[in-house]
């Protein structure tokens, strides 16, 4: 994973880290960051398509560190392509360490996120 110490891309979602997340180590869940990453990319994606997306692929996904309990996790989205009826989206995700300012970045991804009309069925994403 790439370090940097500045996140890329819009601040999506920040949500708060809590004990319901967490295993008895007091580590948060890999899959409850990815469900939020996830989450981030379809509200960005369904503003981008206005209107219904859903979740066509994850590329490879490593955590650099964990996140806590009381961590506030912040995922940044970038469209970094769109094609026809999908758009692929850069997905960071950062934790604000529990009071304190110091962001560290936890892990990174690629999502391809489709647009679907009303029948579920995939549709053309509208020009900008």
């Amino acid at each position: 994973m790439e370090r940097t110490d500045r996140p890329t891309g819009e601040l999506t979602l920040r949500t708060l880290a809590m004990p319901a997340d967490a295993n008895a180590a007091g580590d948060i869940f890999g899959g409850w960051v990815m469900a939020q990453m996830d989450l981030a990319c379809g509200i960005r994606a369904a503003e981008r398509a206005r209107g219904r997306v859903v979740t066509a692929a994850v590329q490879e996904m490593a955590f650099a560190m964990p996140v806590k309990i009381g961590d506030t996790l912040c995922v940044y989205t970038e469209i970094a392509r769109v094609g026809r009826t999908s758009m692929t989206l850069k997905v960071e995700t950062w934790a604000q360490r529990y009071l304190t300012h110091v962001m560290e970045k936890v892990t990174e991804a690629t999502f391809v996120m489709v647009a679907l009309d009303a029948e579920g069925k995939p549709t053309p994403v509208p020009p900008v």
